[in-house]
């Protein structure tokens, strides 16, 4: 543990020289990922310093009660103080252990979120629409940036598929358990008989790559061009605008039409795609230690089913953790911090039984 602690230590001292250099300061991107880096850091590494001061005043004065063991007023006096030192050792000791099973290099990353109608046709795209929503509502209490990547409209205003990126801080930390499959239970409004229909959406929630993550080879790359369209089929662009870039190696394809510039719709593709090439690296080595490890919310896979939003009793419920809320609009709405936070709380559970 100390090994590491070392190197956060002393990565957070490099740090702060590399974002004081001016070469650093006049490339805003590298200076953005430094000083974002720096602030993960800090919380862990301040909590360190601290236990590194007790540590060494501990020793300190033990080594002068050996000196001074015959003074009778000064042993009782630092007796006192070393029981106080002791003591602040063993909360930042605490804190420390707390806060390395939290720690996630991805935590403060920007995501991109995919979401998919899947089962119950024109009722699952409108849930899809609805999702979209509530994740812009939430992004928005936040003060995240919401970008849409790339979209598929339905009719009746729904959304077959919506990829689109959520900037801000700790973004992935809170909304990395979004993915796998969610279930909506209710009255399409297409239903004449009122019967409940059941229908599936699935979202993904994948890191977003910077370049220095994530390295493609032009000559790997695929990209066709050709006229975007709306819902229908209908053209919504007379130029050849719309995108389609093919990974040769992996076999993923990313297409963006949205921008009336084929460039814009170029530069939010590779944005995804490098997304997706990340995210299907990380999951490989998830499934590598997917059978150690158990400090895992639910399966992590995207077939799962992870929550349920039944509208006839204003119900949701996470299965993962076995929380219901009857508070169904509020959460439309964007209010997800009670279900996240109990997401938080689970895995971090978790991490210290299996410490323990």
């Amino acid at each position: 543990m100390y090994e590491a602690l070392e190197a956060k230590l002393k990565r957070y001292e490099e740090l702060e020289h590399l974002i004081a250099d001016p070469k650093v300061i006049s490339d805003t991107s590298a200076y953005q990922r430094y000083t974002k880096e720096l602030a993960r850091l800090k919380e862990i590494v301040g909590k360190y310093k601290e236990y590194k001061k007790a540590d060494e005043d501990i020793r300190e004065l033990e080594e002068l009660l050996k000196k001074k063991a015959q003074e009778a007023d000064f042993v009782e006096l630092a007796k006192e103080e070393l029981s106080e030192l002791k003591k602040k050792k063993a909360e930042s000791e605490k804190a420390i252990e707390e806060l390395l099973l939290e720690d996630d290099p991805d935590a403060d990353k920007n995501i991109i979120i995919e979401i998919r109608a899947g089962t119950g046709g024109l009722e699952a795209s409108l849930f899809a629409a609805d999702l979209y929503r509530m994740y812009s509502k939430y992004a928005g209490r936040q003060g995240w940036k919401v970008e849409i990547l790339s979209s598929s409209p339905s009719e009746a205003g729904g959304l077959k598929e919506v990829v689109f990126g959520i900037d801000g801080g700790g973004v992935y930390k809170r909304l990395k358990y979004e993915s796998g499959v969610h279930r909506v239970q209710r009255v399409p409004a297409t239903e004449a008989s009122g019967r409940i229909h059941t229908s599936t959406v699935s979202v993904a929630v994948l890191p977003e790559a910077e370049e220095v993550d994530i390295k493609i080879d032009p000559k790997d790359l695929r990209i066709d061009v050709f006229r975007s369209s709306g819902a229908g089929g209908q053209s919504v662009n007379t130029a050849d605008s719309a995108v389609r870039i093919t990974h040769i190696p992996t076999g993923i394809v990313v297409q963006c039409q949205d921008e009336r510039s084929q460039l814009k719709n170029k530069n939010k593709g590779m944005k995804v795609l490098r997304a997706r090439i990340l995210d299907k690296a990380i999951t490989e080595q998830h499934e590598k230690i997917a059978k150690e490890r158990k400090t895992q919310i639910g399966t992590g896979e995207r077939s799962e089913k992870i929550r349920t939003y039944n509208y006839p009793d204003r119900r949701v419920t996470d299965h993962r953790i076995g929380l219901t809320i009857h508070n169904l609009e509020n959460v439309l709405e964007g209010d997800l911090d009670e279900i996240i936070l109990g997401l938080l709380k689970a895995e971090k559970d978790m991490r210290l039984r299996e410490v323990k």
